[in-house]
């Protein structure tokens, strides 16, 4: 079965009726909901949505408790969560150092790791550019619609 990472972006859109590309992420949860493949999360994406849904300036505001059924009912009940460990996390940071990458590429590294950790297929997002750069040398499609 194919296998697919999800980034924070797609989730979130998935989740804001009125995001721009709403329709389009929704109907990629639902292919995940329909088990049409795997998803998978980071466990640093679950913390990010939360962050964002309750803190952007959606019309209407989302609540944390929305936000909390957002996730538990689309992410924690269908998706596998990817997580770190201390020695995952300092070697992002030699492959950032050895890439020469600062700044906030680091958080889409975090994902990146996540995918090579759970040997998935594709990274599905709404921003591929640090996604392509990190991606590069290895064999993870990266995907955004």
């Amino acid at each position: 079965m194919l296998k697919i990472l999800f980034d924070s972006s797609v989730l979130i859109a998935a989740f804001v009726e009125s995001h721009p590309r709403h329709k389009s992420a929704l109907s990629f949860l639902m292919k995940a909901k329909n088990k049409e493949f795997q998803l998978f999360v980071s466990s640093h994406t679950i913390l990010e949505i939360y962050s964002v849904l309750t803190g952007a300036p959606f019309k209407p505001k989302i609540t944390p408790i929305i936000a909390k059924q957002l996730i538990e009912n689309n992410v924690k009940n269908i998706a596998k969560t990817i997580y770190l460990t201390d020695e995952d996390a300092f070697k992002i940071v030699d492959k950032m150092f050895d890439s020469n990458f600062s700044g906030g590429i680091i958080y889409d590294a975090i994902v990146v790791e996540c995918a090579l950790k759970a040997k998935v297929d594709e990274i599905l997002t709404l921003n591929s550019k640090d996604f392509l750069r990190l991606t590069d040398k290895i064999s993870i499609k990266v995907t955004t619609f």
